[in-house]
């Protein structure tokens, strides 16, 4: 009777002392825990800001798009060349061979008065434009009607100035009628050959890029977002 009992506490401490070593974590399996929940977290903020970035891409990508197009409608049923002064060579002061009407003409000094394509050429519309055609960036980016666009807050409403960061560069080319590629000088023609009638200074088609950059507030220079190009006959 006495073995018996010594046998079963000799069994139940055996028990106890081999459930508490199964119940416990080592330090390895806890490095090791923490170490796999630490990597999940970190590729989960990885993908997170990877998400956000992409997001923010895609925005923009559509607003420069939209930018571009404005430009695109503003001069839809523009001339190519001012329908006054036209695009011509001639004498300037010294009689010397001059190009007139490539840019904008006189008397205009605000985008409202161009009238023409050729009056955008080199032309920047954007948030940190001023008035005046001396540096030849004015207040900006503009839409189709040539208002300057304003900025927008979280909610939706329009603040005082322009789409912060946004800005419009207008290029405009002569090209070569049977290579678009190909870039002329503005005062380029060509004189009668044989066959040939000759073509004059204006009767070239053009080739209008509009290229929209974005600068946040810790850029240090504007990317480029996006660029549309088209002919125009």
């Amino acid at each position: 009777m006495r073995r018996t009992i010594q046998s079963s506490r000799c069994l139940r401490a055996r028990a106890g002392a081999t459930g508490g070593s199964a119940g416990g974590f080592t330090l390895i399996e806890t490095s090791l825990a923490t170490l796999i929940i630490g990597i999940g977290v970190v590729a989960m903020v990885d993908a997170q800001t990877a998400f956000l970035v992409s997001n923010q891409w895609s925005s923009h990508a559509a607003s420069a798009t939209f930018l571009a197009n404005e430009i695109r409608e503003l001069t839809r049923n523009l001339p190519k060349h001012d329908p006054v002064v036209g695009l011509h060579l001639g004498a300037d002061g010294a009689g010397d061979d001059a190009l007139f009407g490539w840019g904008p003409d006189a008397g205009e000094t605000t985008v409202d008065d161009f009238d023409d394509i050729d009056d955008f050429d080199g032309m920047s519309f954007s948030f940190v434009g001023s008035d005046g055609l001396d540096d030849l960036d004015l207040p900006g980016p503009i839409n189709a009607y040539r208002e300057v666009i304003p900025d927008l807050s979280i909610d939706g409403e329009e603040q005082v100035g322009a789409m912060f960061g946004w800005s419009q560069i207008v290029l405009v080319n002569k090209v070569n009628p049977y290579n678009f590629g190909e870039i002329l000088d503005d005062a380029f023609f060509e004189d009668p050959d044989g066959d040939f009638p000759g073509r004059e200074v204006d009767s070239y088609p053009l080739r209008v890029t509009v290229e929209v950059f974005y600068q946040g507030v810790n850029d240090i220079d504007p990317t480029m977002v996006n660029s549309v190009t088209w002919i125009v006959p």
